[in-house]
């Protein structure tokens, strides 16, 4: 009566209870003990119509067990069926107790899941004293360690020559700042002015022809574009002059053929001079430049006079100022922001580099469990019979599932979940009837519910008795497993202490789960463990 009560009852505490139907495949193992490098077997069988095509998982590893050999099919033939058994030979050079995960087995492409078992591997016991003594080797040379000077001076060396690369690099690249724009009221006032600084550059007299052409026709087609509204500065010579006609008729201004042909002559003598490499006589460019003054001013005395419009147009160009002053100092900005952005990334790479990405972690970015360590700390008392432990966070109750018959009182409380990074959980249970519980077989069981809530693979456990400071004698279970988080798309490596205690009447279980490579998780999860009191139950 106790053994089958004990039984559900474990079931129902880690929430695996299932009544349904008998398993398709049968899952058994020769032996669940074995040395360290001995062959255990395991055996899968199901029984099929003859019709019917079985597929049995094949790999090089079941879970953290190595597969050395996979037997070939066993086929029994009873009646109008056939009986199917599949053995493998698994083995493990580690000792410890390892849990061989639950395996898929496809009947007519229908999946069919396996019984997942644990398999404890018990180290060799060797006998010292009949080993022969060897005298003590001598004292070796060892070579005075360099330190870690050197990693210093290379990260000073990288960043000071990062910088000096980044320096000449902005200095021969970088556009040049163009001078402080000036400020012209009228574009008549800009033309003339541009016109008297390109005759004190003397670019002609020093061979500089074609760009003195590009700047003569330029102050031409930007007075044409600005005072009389035509896009000249990205159109050709013919859509210039065509434009230039048009807008006289359409503003009713008086200029002569005369004045729009002399501008079209020295557009086009301006193009052969950029496009044919054309040279005129010294005569020839005076003449060009006394033609292009004529003709803004010529331009200019033909607009009629409108106050409104010339009210407007030094409103734009006060916009205009503004506009390009405003993107001068974002510019600014961003330069400075990406100079900035790029030590700290280089900075941070060579951090990473040097110490490793738990060093940024721990001084820079932020480590959640480290917070937790130099946190203040909360000693509390959980469920029925009392756990007393610290915790860097108090504990919250969990809604509590549907009680069986044999059990008085369930409660669970919890702190963080097993996919966070972090997590402790207390549950307290009291029974109506006194039993004894073997505590192995219910850290096996919430294992196996890690396995089946959180597809647990890799599991590996390490089992000791476990004395508390008031002298209650429980079971310690540690180790390590790979468990999938749904909500994420990806597998984590957690590192687990399970503490689970059986008293008169209840059933005490603390459970720890961290990342397998924070030591501040693990630094946790020991003082949790030295810091649990529980209260002796008679």
């Amino acid at each position: 009566m106790k053994n089958k009560t004990l039984y559900i009852l474990l079931f129902l505490l880690v929430g695996t209870l299932s009544f349904g139907q008998q398993k398709r495949v049968a899952t058994s193992v020769d032996s669940t003990k074995i040395k360290i490098g001995a062959q255990l077997n395991l055996t899968l069988k199901t029984t099929v119509d003859t019709l019917s095509n079985v597929v049995f998982p094949e790999g090089t590893n079941f879970g953290q067990l190595e597969v050395l050999e996979s037997y070939p099919t066993d086929t029994v033939k009873e009646n109008d069926r056939y009986l199917l058994t599949k053995r493998y030979g698994l083995t493990q050079f580690d000792s410890g107790k390892y849990l061989i995960p639950s395996l898929k087995v496809l009947i007519n492409d229908k999946s069919f899941s396996t019984d997942s078992l644990f398999v404890e591997v018990a180290s060799v016991k060797v006998d010292t004293l009949k080993q022969k003594m060897y005298d003590i080797k001598g004292i070796a040379e060892v070579k005075e360690p360099m330190g870690n000077w050197w990693k210093w001076l290379l990260g000073i060396l990288l960043l000071a020559g990062i910088g000096i690369a980044i320096y000449f690099y902005a200095k021969k690249y970088k556009r040049k700042e163009k001078p402080e724009e000036i400020v012209y009221a009228t574009p008549i006032e800009k033309a003339v002015s541009l016109l008297k600084n390109l005759e004190q550059k003397e670019l002609w007299q020093k061979g500089e022809i074609k760009d003195y052409y590009s700047q003569l026709t330029d102050i031409a087609r930007t007075y044409i574009e600005e005072e009389i509204q035509v896009p000249a500065m990205e159109s050709t010579t013919s859509e210039v002059i065509a434009g230039l006609r048009s807008a006289t008729v359409r503003k009713k201004m008086k200029v002569s053929k005369e004045t729009v042909e002399n501008l079209e002559r020295v557009l086009r003598q301006a193009d052969l001079v950029k496009f044919a490499k054309s040279k005129p006589l010294e005569f020839e460019i005076a003449e060009d430049r006394n033609k292009i003054e004529k003709t803004i001013f010529t331009l200019h005395k033909a607009i009629p006079e409108i106050e409104e419009e010339e009210d407007e147009s030094l409103i734009l160009d006060a916009e205009r100022r503004a506009l390009v002053l405003k993107k001068k100092r974002k510019r600014k900005i961003v330069m400075a922001s990406f100079a900035g952005g790029f030590v700290v990334l280089i900075a941070f790479g060579y951090f990473m580099a040097t110490s490793g990405m738990e060093y940024l972690k721990d001084n820079f970015i932020g480590h959640p469990t480290k917070d937790l360590v130099e946190g203040e700390w909360i000693k509390s008392d959980y469920g029925n019979p009392a756990v007393t432990m610290e915790t860097p966070k108090v504990l919250k109750r969990t809604a509590s599932e549907k009680i069986p018959a044999n059990v008085k009182e369930s409660q669970k409380f919890l702190y963080g979940s097993l996919i966070s990074g972090f997590s402790v959980s207390v549950s307290t249970t009291s029974f109506k009837d006194t039993i004894q519980m073997p505590l192995d077989k219910v850290v096996e069981l919430e294992l196996k519910g890690f396995e089946q809530a959180y597809k647990a693979k890799d599991v590996f456990v390490k089992q000791d008795t476990y004395n508390t400071g008031e002298g209650i004698t429980g079971q310690k279970a540690y180790g390590s497993m790979t468990v999938f988080s749904e909500e994420d798309n990806k597998t984590v490596k957690l590192a687990y202490q399970i503490l689970v205690f059986a008293q008169n009447g209840g059933l005490q279980e603390i459970i720890i789960t961290h990342l397998d490579n924070d030591e501040f998780g693990a630094q946790i999860a020991d003082r949790i463990i030295n810091s649990v009191e529980l209260k002796k139950v008679n």
